[in-house]
C-alpha cells in the first residue's frame, strides 16, 4: 500500500467524522439548538448514545439501524450522510491530491452538503452556514488553483471578493426582475447568499458554471415532478439543493464544462 492509499483512507475516514457531525448541524441548526450541547440522544427514549455507538456508518450496520435502548429505527439517512461525506472527501484528495485545495474544497463540500440537506427540509439556508461559508470561501479562495476555471491559474483574495459579489449580484438581478413582472418573490435571499458563497470559493467564472448547472438540473426535475403530477407549476423547489449539486459539479469538473461551453460560442 503507498503513500497515497493511505491519505486516501485518512481523507474517507476524516470526511466519515465530519458528515458524522453535519447530521447534527442539519438537525439541530433550524431547531435553533446548539450543535456542540447537549451530547446526542434518541429522539424517541431520549437516552444518550455511548461513543460506541456513536460511529460513522459501522454503529449504524452493527444496531442494525436501531437504537441498542428502545429498539426504535435510526433514520438511513445519518450513515448515508456520512457515506456521502467520506466519498466527497476522497474525491477531494483524488481530484486535488495532498494539497491547500484538497482542504478548501472538503470546506466547500461540507458546506454545500448541509445547507442542501437543511434546504430540502425545511425551506431554509440558515445565515450561520452562509455567511461563514463566504467569508470562508474568500480567504481560502489563495489556496486554491480551481479559481479561474483553468489549468495553473490559482485564486486571490481579490478573486474571491468579485466571485462572491458577482454571485449575489446575478440573484439580485434574477429577484429583482422577477419582483418587477410578477409583484412576488421568484426565490429567497437564502439563495442569493448561497450564490455568493459558491462565487466566494470558485470565483465567478467557477460560479456562473454551478449556477448554468443547478438551473439545468432543476428544471428538469421541476418539470418532470410537474409533469408527474406530484408538483403544481407554481410549487416552491429547493434550489439550495440544486445549487449546491451546482456547486460539486463546478468543483470536479468546472473547467472541462467550461471549454465545452466556449466551444459552443466559438470561443477560442
Amino acid at each position: 500500500m503507498t503513500l497515497a492509499d493511505l491519505l486516501l483512507i485518512y481523507a474517507v475516514l476524516v470526511g466519515l467524522v465530519v458528515g458524522s457531525y453535519l447530521n447534527v448541524v442539519v438537525h439541530r441548526l433550524p431547531r435553533g439548538i446548539s450543535t456542540v450541547a447537549p451530547r446526542s440522544r434518541c429522539p424517541v427514549c431520549g437516552t444518550p448514545i455511548r461513543a460506541i455507538d456513536n460511529l460513522p456508518v459501522l454503529s449504524f450496520l452493527l444496531l442494525q439501524g436501531r437504537c441498542r435502548r428502545c429498539g426504535s429505527p435510526i433514520s438511513w439517512r445519518y450513515p448515508l450522510v456520512e457515506a456521502t461525506t467520506g466519498a466527497l472527501f476522497g474525491a477531494c484528495f483524488v481530484r486535488f491530491g495532498a494539497s491547500p485545495s484538497a482542504f478548501a474544497a472538503a470546506v466547500f463540500v461540507s458546506l454545500l452538503l448541509a445547507l442542501a440537506l437543511i434546504d430540502g427540509e425545511h425551506y431554509l439556508l440558515p445565515d450561520r452556514l452562509t455567511y461563514p461559508g463566504i467569508a470562508a470561501g474568500i480567504l481560502l479562495q489563495p489556496l486554491t488553483s480551481w479559481a479561474q476555471i483553468g489549468p495553473g491559474a490559482w485564486g486571490s483574495l481579490a478573486g474571491g471578493l468579485v466571485g462572491a459579489a458577482a454571485g449575489a449580484g446575478l440573484l439580485a438581478a434574477i429577484w429583482g426582475a422577477w419582483y418587477l413582472v410578477r409583484r412576488e418573490e421568484g426565490m429567497g435571499l437564502g439563495d442569493l447568499k448561497m450564490n455568493a458563497m459558491i462565487g466566494a470559493f470558485l470565483g465567478w467564472k467557477g460560479m456562473l458554471v454551478a449556477f448554468l448547472v443547478a438551473v439545468a438540473i432543476g428544471s428538469v426535475v421541476g418539470l418532470s415532478a410537474v409533469v408527474a403530477g406530484r408538483l403544481k407549476l407554481r410549487s416552491k423547489l429547493p434550489f439550495g439543493v440544486f445549487l449546491a449539486l451546482g456547486g460539486v459539479v463546478a468543483l470536479f469538473a468546472g473547467a472541462p464544462l467550461a471549454r465545452w461551453y466556449g466551444g459552443l460560442l466559438g470561443s477560442p
